[in-house]
């Protein structure tokens, strides 16, 4: 094979225009010969994290970027910009400035999947071959799965999201518009990255008709397809506390499937029953079903049956091609899809295929590791941390189940800046390290009692 570099493709990705070589259309004859050590696909943050990782092992020009977006996204503030606390702006980068300027951009989307020939083909036609890749593509948003939910989204200005940046910015104006009738806020029958996100900014909307003087004619309804508040005992426990001081009525096994927004009307379905029950709304947060990208769906021969890259729970390896692995969103791996989970795999990754390609054994184990700061207000968190089987995982010494303003600040003020300036440079693979410091290494922080 020709060359050693690495590939990488995400629908966020770029790399830096001045200092790093971008193929795109009008190169597309010099780029179909093209080779790579390493493909990553995807430039969102397993993307990029994978790419600045392998270009401080492998040296210029060895890692390659296949992304189509000219812009990255820091998606786990978005809670805060719906909320009216922090500012879009300040979630977006240009994808030039946070990829590695050593690596190679190929600014296009890859359409399809060739593994038992190590070859991708891109949107604009290139035939990429590698030895390796790493697939990072994110969720897709389904948002045309729920009939009338695009139309209400377009057209009704208090019908709104968190989940996409076209329409993150309308939620805090229709917050603060909100004065009567159901505030209505869904989790869908689907996975979904960052799973406490569809709750909390249903506190920050509560907390909002409170100090607006409204809440005593606001319903709060919390219509949720899982029959849980949250997946992890510990934590749920002290949530259901929570939604009961604040008189939030939550819904279970409720799935929303229709929105009528000429009638303020949102459709819901009951999965136990299959019944269909009819809300009014006078603001309805919905969040979409979401998937693995259809472009990695359609190639069996790397997903499950459910449409994610199928990968060795332990070392995120694909199950069928030893030279392939995958981090984040789109693989199988059973824990919770979150920007934490990314940062653990992503450190699990860089160490099992640096060492296949060194044709040593992979010896890195991935515990499941993942992270959900639940904010309940403006200046309290429950910072939840828990593995593959539920059991609490927590960082810090002390209680995170108990509402802290600590935790809140690390949510808002400090994982921020960890973010653009350790984990995308692929300098953070989580807190593991920081665990066993502060716990004189006697205990891993588990509580699995809990």
């Amino acid at each position: 094979m020709q060359g050693v570099r690495v590939f990488v493709q995400h629908n966020r990705g770029a790399c830096i225009i001045n200092t790093c070589r971008m193929f795109s259309t009008t190169h597309h004859r010099a780029a179909d010969q093209r080779s790579y050590k390493l493909v990553v696909v995807g430039g969102g943050t397993g993307g990029c994290s994978t790419a600045a990782r392998f270009c401080h092992q492998l040296g210029k020009g060895k890692v390659a970027v296949i992304e189509p977006s000219e812009t990255h996204y820091y998606q786990p503030l978005w809670t805060l910009v719906g909320g009216g606390i922090k500012t879009f702006k300040e979630t977006v980068r240009s994808m030039k400035d946070v990829l590695p300027k050593e690596c190679d951009w190929i600014k296009a989307k890859v359409t399809n999947f060739d593994p038992d020939n190590n070859t991708v083909v891109t949107s604009d036609g290139q035939k990429i071959k590698y030895d390796f890749m790493v697939v990072s593509m994110g969720m897709q948003l389904n948002f045309d799965q729920i009939p009338g939910a695009l139309e209400a989204l377009k057209n009704d200005p208090q019908v709104v999201s968190n989940y996409a940046p076209w329409t993150v910015e309308k939620t805090f104006p229709a917050i603060r518009n909100t004065k009567d009738g159901n505030a209505i806020f869904t989790f869908p029958n689907t996975p979904i990255k960052c799973a406490g996100a569809p709750q909390k900014i249903m506190y920050l909307a509560e907390e909002q008709f409170r100090k607006n003087g409204v809440r005593d004619k606001v319903t709060v309804l919390y219509n949720t397809a899982l029959g849980v508040i949250f997946g992890v005992k510990k934590y749920a426990e002290r949530l259901m506390k929570v939604v009961e001081k604040r008189h939030i009525k939550v819904n279970y096994r409720r799935n929303l499937i229709e929105v009528k927004s000429n009638k303020k009307e949102a459709v819901f379905e009951n999965l136990d029953t299959g019944e269909k029950e009819t809300f009014t709304y006078s603001l309805l947060h919905l969040t979409p079903p979401m998937s693995a990208p259809d472009e990695l769906r359609q190639c069996k021969k790397l997903v499950n049956e459910a449409g994610y890259l199928e990968v060795n729970n332990d070392t995120l390896q694909s199950t069928r091609y030893p030279n392939i692995f995958s981090i984040g969103d789109c693989n199988s791996a059973p824990t919770s899809k979150t920007a934490a989970a990314v940062a653990s795999q992503g450190g699990v990754v860089m160490k099992n295929l640096g060492a296949l390609m060194n044709g040593k054994p992979m010896s890195k184990k991935y515990d499941g590791y993942t992270s959900c700061p639940l904010i309940t207000s403006k200046g309290r968190c429950i910072l939840a941390e828990f593995d593959y089987n539920g059991n609490p995982l927590e960082t810090f010494p002390i209680d995170q189940g108990k509402e802290r303003w600590s935790m809140y600040h690390l949510k808002a003020d400090v994982l921020p800046f960890m973010y653009w300036n350790a984990m995308l440079t692929g300098h953070w693979n989580g807190p593991s390290f920081f665990r066993k410091a502060m716990r004189l290494g006697l205990s891993d922080g588990s509580t699995k009692k809990s």
